[in-house]
């Protein structure tokens, strides 16, 4: 077993040697989703990885054009579901968002103020920022984003 420490929720996380950071990070309940159903294709499970990048595997070249799309990466970003714990040490940060994944994630919220941040869920873009009022407008940016996310599923079936 080797530890994680989990920023800025706090906590150190358990995960067996080997297995990639999601599996832990999904075991804890934590809201991290894997709309590419973990084949590293999509910006769900963006984390930053604050400290202990070597105790990590390292990043694969398809981890590597993912987060080449993704608005919000930096030298410290890894998708959770291609980086494989193998030492002790790493501080993993999860962005605080939510992805984007149906029309129904925003569509019963029209006329309320964001909660959250609202995200793209292959880019990362911030859609909505905490706090904004959602309108039926951004409803059609939303709609392009499920969409995007949609026909990236199926070329991976």
């Amino acid at each position: 077993m080797k530890t994680l420490t989990l920023v800025p929720i706090g906590g150190d996380l358990d995960v067996t040697t080997g297995s990639t950071v999601i599996r832990g990070l999904l075991a804890r309940d934590l809201r991290l989703d894997m709309a590419c159903g973990g084949k590293g294709l999509c910006a769900t499970c963006h984390v930053h990885v604050r400290q202990g990048a070597d105790c990590l595997t390292p990043r694969t070249p398809r981890e590597e054009r993912t987060l080449g799309m993704i608005a919000t990466a930096d030298a410290d970003s890894r998708l959770a579901c291609q980086a494989h714990v193998e030492r002790n040490g790493a501080v993993i940060e999860i962005p605080i968002g939510f992805y984007v994944q149906s029309y129904e994630d925003i569509e019963g919220k029209i006329g309320t103020k964001a909660a959250f941040d609202y995200l793209h869920p292959i880019t990362g873009r911030l859609l909505i920022p905490k706090g904004k009022l959602i309108t039926r407008t951004i409803f059609t940016e939303f709609a392009a984003a499920v969409n995007e996310l949609r026909s990236l599923r199926e070329s991976q079936e």
